[in-house]
């Protein structure tokens, strides 16, 4: 997930692997990159819901190293309930 985003992108996305896989994860990095994510959380939870899916989300924090840099990332996951 970046700032940049689009949520309605996303959550279409998500609600695809959803239906095929049961189970997402995102990262996002920055306050942004985190609205984002959630936003598009938020949608998706209305994409699945007419096929009876409550979507749950848990979100965590976690450690990257991007091109040598320790960074810590929001880990989203995001499942049916």
């Amino acid at each position: 997930m970046s700032a940049q985003s689009k949520p309605k992108a996303i959550a279409g996305a998500v609600a695809a692997a959803i239906r095929a896989n049961g189970t997402v994860e995102m990262q996002a990095i920055g306050a942004g990159a985190v609205n984002q994510a959630v936003k598009a959380i938020a949608i998706a939870r209305g994409y699945v819901a007419p096929n009876g899916i409550n979507l749950v989300m848990r979100p965590a924090f976690v450690d990257l190293e991007i091109e040598g840099i320790q960074r810590t990332a929001i880990r989203f996951t995001v499942e049916p309930r």
